[in-house]
């Protein structure tokens, strides 16, 4: 039971945690969409793969929160690059701010169930 519910838990954890990691990745740069795969492959827990990050980013560019650009590469046909748009900057700031606060709240509840 408690593994079920662990892995339960852990799956819907990362599903929410997925969307803020992929606007992350873009903060500051474009980035072409396997790019973004690799980088959040390398992110310990999170497990997800390239299934999971093209339907996001392509709600993200219907929700005005990416754009893309066509750019051609040597190493074979033209390479769709991401990047935020001023909507998705101001959103992925909201993000942010909303888990450093969840972040910190149950660091501070850790923090006090410890020392008592």
């Amino acid at each position: 039971m408690d593994a079920d519910f662990l892995a339960n838990w852990t799956t819907q954890m990362r599903k929410g945690l997925l969307e803020l990691c992929v606007l992350a990745s873009l903060k500051g740069r474009r980035m072409y969409g396997y790019d973004i795969v690799k980088q959040l492959s390398a992110i310990d827990g999170l497990v997800m793969g390239e299934g999971t990050i093209y339907p996001i980013l392509s709600r993200f560019k219907k929700e005005g929160l990416v754009e893309t650009t066509l750019s051609e590469s040597p190493e074979g046909p033209a390479r769709k690059y991401y990047q935020l748009t001023p909507r998705g900057r101001v959103l992925l700031t909201k993000m942010l701010k909303a888990w450093a606060e969840v972040r910190d709240g149950i660091e501070a509840i850790t923090v006090a169930e410890s020392l008592s």
